[in-house]
């Protein structure tokens, strides 16, 4: 019997102008947490989709138990016993919690389906992981760590006994990442084997007991997590050292660029203010945090701010002009840049080249348009610039269709488009969520030299190291309300986490 219960031996796949796996090797050993380390854009989830059938390989053989396996699409994978959460969810919004898990394996007799057997199973595997789910809710009712349970209780189900989590931690809350950390460690106790792909290196420390590293594409090496320090990991991923914390000057504010005073918004559905009388200025040359656990109203908040939805009162003040009520492109052309929470759906058109998604916002300039007509050969001579200078890979270059690039890359791609545009006002929304190091690093830098060039930067972030490193003040938000102002050198993150749990206030200014 083979030590490892998967092998994936030499294995290549290649994309049009991108190897994305040059000849990778990877073991995983049953009953382990096995991580999978790499950059945005090193090849994690292209060998993943490999192992899931997502993708053929043209090279190299894959082995359970040590006997060759072909596996042509999912569902080969699953009669395998091979699962996969997906980093965007594969999930049905307007189905039950119970109907989505079942999804693909329902029992149907004489043509109707049987859901006692089906609910009585997921009840039982709920309480046996602790993985509490109401199987009567509607999928788009219920949060983003819920959801992630579901995806969970769908392996389960199967009977899959090899898991792959992909990005897993990407979208939820710290209380949601402890949950899931304590999860994945009861499933490798109960026997099942785990493959998780990540790039937060507190999280490989803290739950995986060996980590396989990629760059670009080639495999680096495999490493026991217990003998290696986070600092020896990141070298290992980028290739470079890597500064993990954040270095700035102090900030020297000066005037107030943006100022928000009295702004409500209430829910249309149920009627309850979700951002409430909210008031707070930004100076340039100062990075300004609004910190809170998801669904305190920092969604609703930005929208108000950059016109995406109508405040119900209240104004916002844009270099003294009030823009409460100006269009998105008045904003946007006034000095307003947004680098907005979910990339796929508010800022970039997937489908697009790179080079149009780069003019999303100024393709309208003179610059880039004559009597109604696109000017192409400006457009792709802006891209290549612009790809260059802010370090975006892409196959292809600025005709690279933005769906086919990693995250990390269509976010820089975000953060070269609205800097570039020089905004008075930088609203950076979750700007590195689900990046690795080397990407975090440098859209921090950035940030920083917004802020050191005089423009005011409004950051809204999940990630408490994050709000500690990069902000000059913390707004903390809680129920819609600013409950606090801070100044991180003053305050501890245990003493932050109090006040986003709304177990604390201090008086905001």
């Amino acid at each position: 019997m083979s030590e490892y219960v998967i092998e994936m031996c030499n294995i290549t796949k290649k994309f049009p102008g991108i190897i994305a796996n040059d000849n990778i090797t990877l073991q995983l050993k049953k009953g382990e947490i096995h991580a999978l380390l790499g950059e945005n854009g090193a090849g994690k989830s292209t060998l993943m989709s490999v192992l899931f059938g997502l993708y053929q390989p043209e090279e190299g053989v894959i082995k359970k138990n040590g006997q060759e396996v072909r596996i042509k699409d999912p569902n080969d994978a699953n009669a395998l016993g091979i699962g996969m959460v997906h980093q965007h969810f594969k999930l049905v919004h307007n189905f039950s919690v119970l109907q989505n898990i079942i999804l693909g394996v329902e029992t149907v007799r004489g043509g109707f389906l049987k859901m006692d057997a089906a609910r009585e199973k997921v009840m039982a595997l709920s309480e046996q992981y602790g993985l509490k789910v109401d199987p009567d809710a509607l999928i788009e009712d219920i949060t983003v760590g819920m959801q992630q349970r579901v995806e969970i209780l769908k392996m389960l189900y199967r009977d899959n006994e090899i898991l792959i989590f992909d990005e897993p931690t990407a979208v939820l809350t710290p209380q949601e990442i402890e949950e899931l950390m304590k999860i994945m460690k009861g499933l490798a106790a109960e026997g099942k084997s785990i493959l998780f792909i990540t790039h937060k290196l507190n999280e490989i420390k803290e739950v995986a007991d060996r980590c396989t590293v990629l760059r670009k594409g080639k495999y680096i090496g495999t490493v026991n997590v217990a003998d290696v320090s986070k600092e020896e990991m990141s070298e290992m991923m980028v290739g470079r050292k890597v500064s993990l914390n954040v270095e700035k000057d102090e900030a020297k504010p000066k005037d107030v660029v943006f100022e928000v005073e009295g702004l409500t918004v209430v829910n249309k559905e149920h009627g309850k203010k979700v951002v409430n009388e909210v008031s707070f200025q930004v100076r340039r040359g100062e990075i300004v945090c609004i910190a809170g656990i998801d669904g305190n109203g920092q969604s609703e908040l930005v929208q108000a701010i950059t016109g995406l939805i109508k405040a119900d009162h209240g104004t916002v003040k844009l270099k003294g002009e009030d823009i409460s009520h100006s269009s998105i492109r008045h904003r946007n052309t006034h000095g307003l840049g947004h680098i907005p929470e979910d990339r796929h759906k508010h800022g970039l058109v997937l489908d697009y080249p790179l080079s149009y998604n780069l003019v999303l916002q100024s393709y309208f300039e003179p610059e880039f348009c004559q009597g109604g007509f696109l000017k192409y050969d400006k457009i792709n001579q802006y891209a290549e610039k612009l790809i260059k200078d802010y370090d975006i890979r892409s196959g292809q270059g600025g005709k690279t269709i933005a769906r086919s690039m990693s995250g990390g890359n269509q976010q820089k791609a975000i953060v070269a488009r609205e800097i570039d545009r020089n905004p008075d006002l930088l609203i950076a929304v979750q700007p590195t969520r689900g990046l690795d190091v080397g990407a975090i690093e440098y859209i921090h830098r950035q940030i920083v030299a917004e802020r050191d060039k005089g423009k005011g930067v409004l950051l809204i972030s999940l990630e408490l190291d994050e709000v500690m490193n990069l902000s000059d003040r913390i707004l903390v938000i809680y129920e819609g309300e600013i409950v606090a102002d801070l100044d991180p050198k003053e305050v501890t993150i245990q003493e932050l986490g109090l006040y986003m749990a709304g177990s604390k206030r201090k008086g905001a200014q």
